[in-house]
C-alpha cells in the first residue's frame, strides 16, 4: 500500500512540511497534512492551532471554528485561540457571539484600555 505524500514521514517531518505549506500560503495543503497529524497527536495544541489557522485562511470557517472550540474547551485561557475563534465567528457574521471571545482574548493578553 502506498502512503500519500501528505501522510508520509514522521510526525516531526509532517509538522515541518505543514509549516512550509503554511508559510508558502498553501493553506489547503497545510490543512491536509495537519489533519492527519492532529488525529495522531490530538492533545497537542500547536498542530491543532495551526490547523485551525490553515482552515481559517482557506475559508473553511466551520472547520476552523470546530478546532478552535476544542482548544478553548481544553484551555480556556489560550488567548490566541480565543482571538482566532472571535475572528472566525466575525467572518461568519456572528458578531455578537464573536465579541465575547474577542473581549476575553484581549483581557487574557493584557490589552486593557488606558484611561
Amino acid at each position: 500500500m502506498e502512503i500519500p505524500y501528505y501522510d508520509h514521514g514522521t510526525a516531526a517531518e509532517r509538522w515541518e512540511r505543514a509549516r512550509l505549506f503554511f508559510d508558502a500560503k498553501d493553506y489547503a495543503a497545510a490543512a491536509r497534512v495537519l489533519a492527519g497529524l492532529v488525529e495522531e497527536v490530538p492533545d497537542q495544541t500547536g498542530p491543532r492551532l495551526l490547523l485551525a489557522r490553515a482552515y481559517y485562511h482557506s475559508a473553511q470557517l466551520h472547520r476552523a471554528e470546530a478546532e478552535l472550540r476544542v482548544i478553548v474547551e481544553r484551555d480556556p485561557v489560550e488567548h490566541y485561540a480565543r482571538l482566532m475563534l472571535g475572528r472566525t465567528l466575525q467572518r461568519q457574521a456572528r458578531h455578537e457571539e464573536a465579541e465575547r471571545h474577542l473581549r476575553l482574548a484581549s483581557a487574557l493578553a493584557g490589552d486593557f484600555p488606558r484611561e
